[in-house]
């Protein structure tokens, strides 16, 4: 039966309210010494917290039949009727009295009673069973969804789900069990559905797909079940699949019942056809753990003593107001930096607040950056501001600014992009639906964005520039010294940022009067009247403020700023200034304090752009020895590879690459615990690839770039910031061609390879793998002549060369013992395993993984062990030994996410799904090969294609004919594309399902 769930069998009116649930045998649930009873599984009993004996099968199905009737008396016909039905022994009476008697020994007597010829047991309350407690859940979900929270209407349903234990009265035997254990079954599907369907409502779709695979492969007939599925594929973009389940329902209904799917469903199949709009959208995109829906307030704070600009004030608010038009506002402000278009645009939006009640976003594009923000990183912030959970944000930029587009849609919402780049950052981050609005402030003019209301802000005016610096300074002050206030704004060149820091400055020194700071800027920077355009202008007035620095200020000024990166840790602050970190941060702060200096977050701090600009002028004009200004940055390198090669050690206890990286004269961080190491890695992964990159411009500190990659490489082996290492891999390959240096260039292009073989292009990574053997033979270098024929052997397994592959790995495995590292060893023989798994040579392929495991077993290498058992499950897989196979794979999989490793998640759920395939368990494999499409951690489109492959195999043993063919429709078109060889098997078998 389709439809919301019924409780079966509701309390009574004696029953209290519904109290925090706890499944049965919990610790401390109730106090020791009062009974609890389970039949939501093996029927079990508790006195507190030790298990009670519940006696032969029949006493147990005396006790359920007296547990299920919630107090009420059971007579001894229908408790002889309950246990054995039409074949009661000839003593079956004395038979329920001795059952009975043994009960009451071991119960409380008060719990079984004697009543009117039969018996009943009578419980203090409904938590003492865990039925109860289900019933209590489901019956406080339901009034929570019923009030609009589906959140916690989701929470206590899987509260509930979580009681069941297997079977519910598993081994009771009897008719009266057999109708209970069906009616419960019955309920909990129920549940389950609901709780599914909350799953869509608060846009966890994705998530759901795999279990709903896995359900609708159990129960086939359940139509509730397959509208789900089709459902959650066709908001997780899939919708040639979720079409493909309806096709196949619609035959399976005809071949079994003779019947066509029930209207709702078919309903749903032509909304999907038409490209429902709604129907994409879940009607509560808020996290489950989310009790409302998510209304983000990100704009910074306005500033108090805002000053003119009454005309931009009132047009742009104007715009706004009027945004619930046919056409979204778009509003762009040009003009130099400092002018005030930040300012301008944050106190226009919060005046506009009341206009866009659904929130407001803002983001800092970073557009004079070196690196500027990408959209898609953008679009994931706001998409994760907007309530979309992480698991749910798709992973190309133009899916994501859909999604984006989407969950805007029918809201009103601001959204203001600060520093843009340019007109081709902006447009993806667009609303584009009326109600809501969006403002821009750029450098640069934005002719380019069709529809915006261009807006290009000049310089204050004197009357608006004197008004701003007396708001700052106060009335009296300037009161005194008209003239010279006069003075000051002009020499500012009425630039509101060169404006506010002079001010501020005076407003801090109360002996100083105006004149002193006029006569300072007079004397002191005579060119402000030259650079009254662009960005010099506000240089001048920096220059002021550096001015009234101490001069260890000034010097932590100067050198923090040579540093790239989207902001500093403290201790890489430290190590840029050869300081304790109690020191470095009592000067940070001091520059916070002068503006000079923006606190990020605690214990992390970052430049504004152009005082960033400033400072490295700075730097190159007064640092000296201009030597000072490389030895700055060597620390920090040295800091970053020093820390890294310290993390990489901790993840990899016995490896030698620590031992063959470049020598450091900066100690850095003292890590002892790989969790927080990796934390660590991660957290900086941004500023220290900005340090790769930085430092490959530099000839004496190229060879400790590329090491620092190579320390780092979990930035790029676990999936994360996959990106910006391969951009930083390239930059530094380019420099060690270009400076003649085969020792680093040999070493980016092993990293490259990497980068390559981890999304699938196979050929681009064989290439760089290949340079990468010939520049080390010419340099004399171990590391890539161990790594790069590894890798080799694993492009060549995947592109099925496998003679090529095992010359490589055996080359691989004797320069690794050449050189004395056995981690390096133990990943080549597991990789040569594979090798022998597709050679057919099984029993050599299971001895090489075990060889691999051993030498990990033998370091102690937890993450390390994870890829031997990921190759011996692999073996064990084709060898037929399955239940070996799924245990070393189950282990690999904890392992991996223990470890932080998605990428490795994803591909070892794919391995769990075929192992599963070949133990004839379609409906698992099929639950394995969706969680791994669902990390969306399997490494880009060919390993996605893979799955998919694999995918369609389960489905189609689960008679899903249609959707397997979509799904090998979709990895067809990829491997056609990359040009795969696993393009054959594919065809192959669309060819076969034509046929049949």
């Amino acid at each position: 039966m389709d439809g919301d769930p019924a409780i079966p069998h509701q309390p009574s009116d004696s029953d209290g309210p519904g109290t925090p649930a706890h499944a049965p045998g919990a610790p401390g649930t109730p106090a020791r010494g009062h009974h609890r009873f389970a039949v939501l599984g093996p029927i079990r009993a508790w006195r507190g917290s030790d298990p009670l004996p519940s006696g032969s099968p029949q006493q147990r199905a005396l006790l359920a039949a007296l547990l299920l009737r919630d107090g009420r008396t059971a007579t001894a016909p229908e408790l002889i009727d309950a246990i054995w039905g039409e074949d009661p022994p000839q003593q079956a009476l004395a038979t329920i009295r001795t059952y009975a008697s043994r009960l009451r020994k071991v119960l409380d007597p008060e719990l079984l009673v004697s009543d009117a010829g039969g018996y009943a047991i009578r419980l203090p309350h409904q938590e003492a069973l865990d039925l109860g407690i289900a019933r209590s859940l489901a019956a406080d979900a339901e009034k929570a969804r019923t009030s609009g929270d589906r959140a916690l209407a989701r929470t206590l349903l899987a509260r509930a789900l979580d009681l069941w234990d297997g079977e519910p009265l598993a081994g009771v035997p009897g008719p009266h069990a057999e109708t209970e254990r069906t009616r419960l079954c019955e309920w909990r599907l129920q549940l389950l559905e609901t709780r599914l369907d909350l799953d869509l409502e608060t846009g966890q779709h994705a998530e759901a797909v795999s279990e709903l695979t896995a359900l609708t492969a159990a129960h086939p007939l359940r139509e509730r079940l397959r509208e789900l599925l089709m459902l959650a594929l066709y908001r997780s973009g899939r919708q040639a699949e979720a079409l493909a389940v309806y096709a196949d329902t619609r035959r399976l209904l005809a071949d079994e019942l003779g019947v066509d799917p029930r209207p709702e469903l078919s309903a749903l199949q032509q909304r999907i056809l038409n490209a429902d709009a709604e129907l994409a959208r879940a009607e509560d995109p808020a996290p489950a753990a989310a009790p409302a829906a998510v209304l983000p307030a990100q704009l910074p704070a306005t500033i108090p003593d805002f000053t003119g600009r009454s005309p931009f004030v009132s047009e742009l608010g104007a715009i706004l107001s009027g945004s619930d038009g046919q056409v979204m506002a778009v509003s762009a402000l040009a003009g130099i930096g400092g002018v005030g278009k930040t300012t301008l645009a944050v106190h226009v939006a919060h005046a506009a607040r009341p206009h866009f009640p659904d929130g407001q976003l803002y983001v800092d594009l970073q557009g004079t950056d070196p690196r500027p923000a990408l959209p898609e990183a953008v679009l994931g912030s706001f998409l994760r501001a907007l309530g979309t959970p992480d698991s749910a944000i798709p992973d190309s930029p133009a899916d994501r600014a859909a999604l984006y587009r989407s969950t805007l849609d029918g809201r009103r919402v601001l959204v203001l992009l600060d520093n843009a780049r340019d007109a081709a950052q902006v447009r993806p981050l667009l609303p584009g639906t009326a109600g809501c609005a969006a403002l821009v402030t750029s450098r640069v003019r934005m002719s380019g964005l069709a529809g915006a209301h261009l807006v290009d802000l000049d310089v204050m005016s004197p009357e608006e520039a004197l008004q701003l610096f007396t708001r700052i300074v106060g009335a009296e002050r300037v009161g005194a010294e008209r003239q010279a206030a006069l003075d000051v704004v002009g020499a500012c060149g009425f630039l509101p940022l060169a404006i506010r820091i002079a001010a501020s400055r005076l407003a801090a020194r109360r002996t100083w009067t105006v004149s002193v700071l006029a006569a300072k800027l007079a004397d002191e920077r005579r060119r402000l009247d030259e650079l009254q355009s662009g960005d010099l202008a506000v240089k001048a007035t920096f220059e002021l403020g550096y001015g009234q620095l101490e001069p260890a200020q000034q010097r932590a000024f100067r050198l923090l700023g040579l540093a790239d990166g989207p902001d500093i840790s403290l201790a890489a602050a430290a190590a840029v200034l050869d300081l304790p970190e109690h020191a470095t941060e009592d000067l940070l702060e001091a520059l916070v304090d002068c503006s000079l200096l923006e606190s990020a977050a605690p214990g992390r701090y970052r430049f504004h752009d152009l005082v960033r600009l400033y400072a490295r002028a700075c730097a190159e004009r007064d640092e000296q020895p201009p030597c000072g200004r490389e030895a700055a940055l060597d620390r920090l390198l040295d800091f970053y590879l020093a820390t890294a090669s310290r993390v990489y050690a901790l993840e990899r206890p016995g490896d030698r690459l620590p031992a063959h990286l470049s020598a450091t004269r900066h100690p850095g961080l003292v890590l002892t615990e790989p969790r927080a190491a990796l934390d660590w890695l991660f957290a900086e992964a941004d500023p220290l690839l900005a340090c790769v990159r930085q430092s490959a411009g530099r000839p004496e500190a190229l060879r400790r770039a590329v090491d620092l990659l190579w320390a780092a490489k979990d930035l790029s082996e676990s999936g994360a910031n996959s990106k910006q290492y391969e951009s930083a891999a390239l930059t530094v390959c380019e420099a060690a061609r270009a400076a003649g240096d085969p020792r680093t260039e040999g070493r980016a292009r092993t990293t490259l390879t990497m980068v390559h073989l981890f999304v699938g292009r196979f050929d681009e990574a064989d290439d760089q793998a290949r340079q990468a053997m010939e520049l080390a033979r010419l340099a004399g270098d171990p590391l890539p002549s161990c790594w790069a024929p590894n890798d080799r052997g694993i492009i060549a397994l995947y592109q099925k060369r496998h003679t090529d592959g095992e010359r490589f790995l055996l080359e691989a495995i004797e320069n690794f013992r050449a050189d004395g590292n056995f981690i390096g060893e133990a990943s080549a023989l597991c990789n040569l395993s594979r090798i022998h798994v597709v050679l057919g040579r099984l029993s050599s392929a299971i001895d090489l993984a075990q060889q691999g495991i051993a030498i990990y077993d033998r370091m102690g290498l937890t993450l390390r062990l994870a890829n031997g058992r990921y190759a011996l499950g692999i073996a064990l897989t084709q060898a037929g030994r399955l239940t070996e196979a799924l245990e070393q794979l189950g282990e690999a999989l904890s392992l991996f996410h223990d470890n932080r490793q998605p990428l490795w998640e994803g591909v070892t759920h794919f391995r769990l799904a075929e192992a599963h395939l070949a133990a004839l368990r379609p409906a698992l494999a099929a639950k394995h090969a969706e969680q791994a499409i669902a990390l969306r951690g399997i490494g880009g489109e060919w390993r996605r294609a893979t799955v998919l492959t694999v995918l369609g195999k389960a489905l189609r043993q689960l008679g899903q004919a249609d959707r397997a063919r979509a799904c090998w429709r979709d990895a067809e078109a990829v491997f056609l594309q990359l040009g795969s060889a696993e393009l054959a098997e594919v065809r192959a078998l669309l060819a076969s399902e034509l046929a049949a």
